[in-house]
């Protein structure tokens, strides 16, 4: 039996290809894939950013689908359950980061779709300790974006550890920041989402922002210091001088959560973190349980990502349509279409 993959090699080298089925390995279980999401960060396979770039690698990893086979050792989870699979492939459970219980940051994890095969494909394999539960009644393709933009603010969110009814800022309203901005409500807080122009107000109040703050007619930073300070701030936006002045509209002990890589250097003023105890974190992803956490808030509370649909058979186009930064807000593809 045969699978659709489209593998990639080189640099945006695709190529659809059959491959055999196989059984899962010990501790894997095997997927029929419903959905997958297209992330920016899928450009490390496709634009040859491995450590070896001529050896295929199948992208995608916002992958949803249905259990078709568990591997030896694999108890917890049975064919026929609908689940998720984020970047962190599963955690190994035996290296130091796993024995102090920092799943993230496993030694020897593998990154679906970059170091493993991911979902551009009809069939897809991960570690049983990767795995995210869908709730009951979820849709694959809503579910699919929440698995690695969602946590991802979701998980920054948690990071802040900010009481409700503080001030948060999302700072950037498009694949990130549009999740980010209803997470943020969702935990309570009071929200202000910051942009470049008006165009935007608009949806940022849909959304459920508070505030919104155009960039390009405030100083963003002084105007959050105005507001009261923020106890945290998520900046979404691939650029470090338009993250550079939100360090001073934080709040004391307020952090500025970095989760959009941005070619060029954040600069901070030493004052504005010895003076209120300010700091700037990287913000990465979180463990399988913290993310089935974040899918299942938002099924909870509404919480929707915006997406674009394609086929699989479009796989290099819908790369192609994210990478260009005009999808409105992710790119998922439908395996059943």
């Amino acid at each position: 039996m045969s699978y659709r993959a489209f593998e990639v090699t080189g640099s945006r080298r695709f190529a659809l290809v059959d491959r055999e089925v196989h059984d899962p390995l010990p501790g894997q279980v095997r997927l029929r894939v419903e959905a997958c999401g297209v992330c920016h960060t899928d450009a490390f396979a496709v634009e040859g950013l491995r450590p070896d770039p001529s050896v295929p690698v199948v992208p995608g990893h916002e992958i949803v689908g249905v259990i078709d086979a568990v591997g030896p050792g694999v108890t917890a989870w049975q064919p026929g359950t609908r689940v998720g699979v984020g970047y962190l492939n599963g955690h190994c459970g035996q290296c130091e980061p796993c024995r102090r219980g920092d799943f993230v940051n496993c030694t020897d994890q593998p990154q679906t779709g970059t170091t493993t095969d991911g979902g551009y494909a009809e069939v897809a394999y991960a570690r049983a300790s990767g795995l995210v539960r869908v709730p009951d009644g979820a849709q694959a393709l809503d579910v699919a974006p929440l698995l690695c933009a969602g946590l991802t603010v979701y998980r920054a969110l948690l990071t802040a550890g900010a009481r409700p009814g503080s001030l948060v800022a999302i700072q950037g309203i498009g694949g990130l920041g549009h999740l980010g901005i209803q997470y943020a409500k969702a935990l309570g807080y009071r929200v202000a989402a910051i942009a470049r122009g008006t165009g935007k107000a608009e949806l940022a109040a849909e959304l459920g922002a508070d505030e919104y703050l155009d960039s390009t007619a405030v100083d963003p930073g002084r105007e959050l210091a105005r507001l009261g300070g923020a106890a945290a701030i998520v900046a979404t936006a691939s650029s470090g001088a338009s993250m550079s002045p939100l360090v001073a509209g934080l709040g004391p002990r307020g952090q500025l959560l970095v989760v959009g890589a941005a070619p060029d250097p954040i600069e901070v003023r030493t004052p504005d973190l010895i003076f209120g105890t300010r700091s700037v974190v990287g913000a990465l992803t979180g463990s399988a349980i913290e993310n089935e956490d974040g899918v299942r808030l938002a099924h909870d509370r509404g919480i929707r990502s915006r997406n674009e649909i394609m086929p699989l058979s479009e796989a290099p186009k819908a790369y192609e349509r994210m990478m260009s930064g005009d999808a409105r807000f992710r790119v998922v593809l439908d395996a059943h279409a």
